[in-house]
């Protein structure tokens, strides 16, 4: 039962997760996007630089560090709706 609770946990990250910056692997520079109007559709998404001229599917991404108090917080209140969501069940 452990390890469904923690599967759930794991997939209620992922959805909620807010986009991050990207940048470039080569240079660093901000200043990269998708290749291609395609990439998204029929092949994995290529990214080129407008910097250095990289062009590949490896991006750096830059994410905002949580501290303990905000961990906790969101785990009580992730908890809380879980708990309500199973009282609603």
């Amino acid at each position: 039962m452990k390890k469904i609770e923690d599967l759930r946990q794991v997939f209620k990250n992922m959805k909620h997760r807010k986009p991050t910056q990207i940048f470039c692997p080569r240079c660093a520079s901000p200043k990269i996007h998708l290749f291609s109007g395609l990439d998204l559709w029929l092949t994995p998404r290529s990214y080129l630089c407008d910097d250095c001229g990289y062009r590949g599917v490896i991006v750096m991404e830059l994410e905002k560090e949580t501290t303990a108090k905000e961990e906790t917080t969101t785990t009580v209140e992730e908890e809380n709706q879980v708990n309500q969501t199973e009282k609603q069940e």
